[in-house]
């Protein structure tokens, strides 16, 4: 079986609909929008009483469900991947085996995907599948992977079921609130083990561990999103504070956390009303119609 399997190489049927960050931050709309200051840099927080509240969850639910088998494929190439060993470039077989029962977890949120999504009336591959996630999962050095995969990405991930389980909550579907419970304290589980083996692989490294969580910073600042996450009342996604001290995290990285969104949400602010105000100063210096220029005065 082939190490270290490229992004491009992951299995998929003809269901499945492929689209990665750039198509999408390059997609002729959003780039528009975003030239002519239009439209909201994030989405909003996700209540039953939006009107596409419904169109939302069911968004959202399939990309957990896409999630599901990347953290299932990333988990397994850790088994994989690596040698098995102490080296620097190795795993242990203690890791790999904590790898192994997460593989047999996602498996199951798999599963519960697939039959939330039949309950939500949404079929596999009606939404986009975006890699992010496996990518992380690429990295060639076992303990940058399991910062990346199973503190930031599967941190996030914490948050996002803990978002879906109080809208379940709030919108009166007990299916949905109890099977994002039950994925939701398994997450915790992955991500404590990565909190568990980053301290335990960098006992002796201090350099090495400072590397780590720079990288995971940087996933953490990357998939911010605008704000997408955080503690603010009207955030899309709520960052779980508590969940994720159960997983490992100590208050000064959640702080840490909550400041970078707030940060990326400022700036994506920002680049909107920039982009508004030269759009508006585009128009402005616009000749008018029938030759009148915009002070007024013919041409």
């Amino acid at each position: 079986m082939k190490h270290q399997l490229r992004v491009e190489e992951l299995a998929r049927d003809e269901r499945f609909v492929r689209v990665d960050l750039f198509q999408q931050a390059m997609d002729p709309r959003t780039v528009r929008n975003r030239a002519e200051g239009k439209g909201s840099r994030r989405p909003p927080k996700l209540t039953p009483d939006r009107p596409d509240a419904s169109e939302g969850a069911r968004s959202l639910m399939h990309g957990i469900f896409m999630g599901e088998i990347q953290a299932l494929e990333g988990a397994g190439r850790t088994c994989w991947d690596f040698p098995t060993g102490t080296g620097r470039e190795e795993a242990p077989f203690e890791l790999k085996l904590d790898m192994a029962r997460q593989c047999w977890d996602e498996t199951r949120h798999v599963e519960i995907s697939v039959k939330l999504g039949d309950w939500m009336g949404t079929e596999i591959g009606e939404f986009s599948e975006a890699t992010f996630l496996y990518e992380a999962a690429c990295n060639p050095d076992p303990v940058l992977r399991l910062t990346g995969v199973n503190r930031a990405l599967e941190g996030l991930a914490i948050d996002i079921f803990n978002t879906m389980r109080d809208f379940g909550q709030a919108s009166g579907d007990p299916v949905l609130e109890f099977c994002e419970d039950w994925m939701l304290a398994d997450e915790v589980t992955h991500v404590k083990m990565g909190s568990d083996w980053l301290r335990r692989m960098t006992a002796t490294d201090p350099e090495r561990r400072a590397n780590a969580l720079e990288f995971q910073k940087v996933v953490d600042q990357l998939f911010s999103l605008g704000g997408f996450r955080g503690e603010e009342a009207d955030s899309p996604i709520k960052l779980a504070r508590r969940f994720r001290e159960l997983a490992g995290f100590d208050t000064a990285e959640i702080d840490e956390i909550a400041e970078l969104s707030i940060a990326s949400r400022q700036q994506a602010e920002a680049m909107q009303a920039a982009g508004a105000a030269q759009a508006q100063a585009t128009a402005d210096a616009a000749p008018g119609p029938r030759g009148v220029v915009p002070d007024g005065t013919g041409s």
